[in-house]
């Protein structure tokens, strides 16, 4: 259930028998009622002058005055005040009663008055009132000693249930303050964690392609050709280079020579499978691991329609691919794997700067 939808009770679990177990407690008998309700009369007959004794006594105190603010908060103060006093000695000391009194701590609490304040204005109020009392039974000391005694336990019940407001109330503080600070922990552990995984892939990605960098080329192959060969499957590395990339660096300048690169890249990254790792290798040269892949599978793609993404945007633009396959028999290490389809790429450069040169011999 909301906490809205509870009474004060309720929130601070008193019942009518918490109330009869704190009289017991204190001491509050049924003759001390009688007592107090017998001294109605004569309390109604100098409360005016009490309430406003009391007041003047306190906004003397510049921390409390500072509390009450204006005119109207000290009239709507001695108001209330003027209805405790009469409550004080009504002689009903029900759970209505015990629900005002902690109504009070709780306002007390929330406008920032501090314990030390509240116990000091209890003090003054009681040392009002039992001079008062002494003053109505100066010819009854016997009489004056009971009804002080009586009212002296209720300052003490009525001090418990305001207090328990005040420890209340810091509880459910600390309690919220917890759940803030859990949920910002648990939103700081969210955020450290996308940051890292944000650097994790800046550290594994080449700025200018987006594809990831060699520095991790070897782990992960490494690991692909592992779980393949659990499963007894093909892995194929397709290794590519740009042809006369040198040339065009030279001729048209570094920024035409990235954007080159970066339009490779693109074309990479929309023929490969889901499941490929394509790399930069570094300078003109891309490796792609393609898991669950033959040569000639590997070949389909890269020598045929890479080639055909790649030449919708530069016509002009060739590739040498070489590939090699591991699995689903002998599986070589992720260096001899790299080292293999390298020379191959080199062997396709090789036949197509040999048939270039016999096209234009021709």
């Amino acid at each position: 259930m909301n906490r809205t939808d509870q009474t004060l009770l309720e929130q601070m679990r008193i019942t009518e028998l918490e109330i009869e177990n704190r009289k017991t407690l204190f001491n509050i008998s049924v003759e001390d009622a009688e007592i107090l309700s017998g001294v109605k009369p004569q309390i109604e007959l100098e409360i005016d002058r009490l309430v406003k004794q009391f007041y003047e006594l306190q906004t003397n105190v510049p921390e409390i005055a500072l509390l009450i603010g204006d005119a109207d908060t000290l009239g709507r103060l001695r108001t209330a005040q003027r209805k405790y006093v009469i409550d004080l000695f009504s002689g009903f000391y029900d759970i209505e009663y015990v629900n005002n009194r902690l109504r009070i701590g709780m306002v007390h609490k929330r406008i920032g008055v501090e314990p030390k304040l509240y116990l000091s204005a209890v003090q003054q109020l009681k040392k009002l009132l039992m001079e008062l009392i002494e003053t109505l039974f100066i010819n009854q000391p016997e009489q004056c000693i009971l009804v002080q005694s009586a009212l002296e336990k209720l300052f003490m019940f009525d001090i418990s249930l305001v207090f328990d407001t005040y420890i209340r109330s810091l509880i459910s503080e600390i309690e919220s303050s917890k759940e803030k600070s859990e949920d910002y922990a648990i939103e700081l552990e969210k955020k450290v964690k996308e940051r890292t995984i944000q650097l994790e892939m800046v550290s594994r990605t080449d700025p200018l392609t987006g594809l990831l960098n060699v520095r991790h080329l070897n782990e992960i192959l490494t690991q692909i050709l592992r779980a393949a060969q659990r499963r007894l499957e093909p892995v194929s590395v397709a290794y590519l280079d740009i042809n006369d990339f040198k040339q065009i660096n030279d001729e048209e300048g570094h920024q035409r020579g990235d954007e080159i690169l970066r339009t490779v890249a693109s074309a990479i990254n929309r023929v490969s499978r889901e499941e490929d790792q394509c790399f930069r290798y570094g300078g003109d040269e891309f490796c792609i691991v393609l898991p669950q892949c033959t040569e000639n599978q590997a070949s389909e793609i890269y020598s045929r329609r890479l080639i055909e993404e790649i030449q919708q945007h530069e016509p002009e633009l060739t590739i040498s691919v070489g590939y090699m396959q591991a699995g689903p028999v002998e599986y070589p290490t992720a260096e001899e794997i790299i080292h293999l389809a390298d020379q191959h790429m080199y062997q396709a450069k090789h036949n197509f700067k040999h048939n270039n040169e016999e096209t234009n011999l021709l």
